[in-house]
């Protein structure tokens, strides 16, 4: 009796599992079946669960249109931006658990950082784009960069600093008892303990930064400078979508992320087991 209970809920479970995985997994299936067929048969009103001819014009048709330039540039962007605000980050989280301020200012701070994070994009376009024509930043990969902070750098302290109240504070006493310098206890303790938190930071980083769309549409006008989000609005025109490119360019653009994803899985899953510690 028992074992035919425990059966059914194992068989209870595996149909579930499959109900949710092809949930999940469906609308990149579509995705990838819309980018295989022909203009034709995509703008049919009886929609098709395979495609009747098999076609891979809608991937050399984005290529042709730029595809490899807009994906340097968003790599570059995203990567670069990650970067400056782990490295950041990483220095301003560990100076708020580590040091003590006065008047809780570093309750203030935080506080300040998660404003900035919560505050609407809208909101802060109109000065950064003002400061920015200024200081001739404009259509400037190195200004959108710089821009991306905006969402990067709140986030990444805010992740890392949950990181770094779970680290022991005993391995840096004990650098410190040794002669280690400051620097060389960061550099050598402090980073090592916290790379799970660090992997995990940047992956989702990288995620904002690989997604934003409006800081790139009013930072940017150049083509040959355009990020993926915006080259893959641009198959959308005043008179008809692009069906079947703009499948095949979201299909391509999701490729690096959830390669880079996969390959820092392990580091993810420390980092997290770390925060929740």
């Amino acid at each position: 009796m028992i074992g035919s209970v425990m059966t059914r809920k194992g068989l209870f479970f595996w149909i579930l599992m499959i109900i949710v995985l092809v949930i999940v997994l469906f609308p990149l299936y579509w995705i990838l079946n819309t980018s295989l067929k022909t203009p034709l048969e995509n703008i049919s009103s009886v929609p098709t669960f395979f495609p009747k001819i098999i076609t891979i014009e809608n991937f050399i048709g984005v290529i042709k249109a730029g595809f490899v330039k807009n994906l340097l540039n968003s790599l570059f962007v995203a990567f670069t931006s990650t970067m400056i605000s782990l490295v950041l980050a990483f220095l301003a989280s560990y100076a708020l658990v580590r040091y003590k301020f006065p008047f809780k200012l570093n309750v203030v701070f935080l506080i300040w950082v998660l404003i900035v994070k919560i505050l609407p994009p809208m909101v802060l376009s109109i000065p950064l784009y003002t400061l920015f024509t200024k200081v001739k930043l404009i259509n400037n990969l190195w200004g959108l960069i710089l821009v991306y902070q905006v969402y990067t750098l709140p986030y990444c302290i805010w992740m890392l600093f949950g990181f770094m109240k779970s680290l022991p504070l005993e391995f840096e006493q004990a650098a410190e008892i040794d002669g280690a310098s400051r620097l060389k206890t960061l550099t050598h303790i402090v980073v090592p303990l916290s790379s799970g938190g660090i992997a995990a930071t940047a992956i989702f980083s990288i995620i904002i930064a690989w997604d934003e769309f409006l800081f790139a549409l009013l930072f940017i006008r150049s083509p040959s400078l355009q990020t993926l989000p915006l080259k893959i609005v641009s198959f959308i025109t005043e008179y008809e979508t692009l069906w079947g490119e703009l499948m095949a360019i979201g299909l391509l653009a999701t490729v690096p992320v959830l390669l880079f994803s996969g390959y820092y899985y392990k580091r993810l899953t420390e980092g997290f087991s770390l925060g929740l510690k």
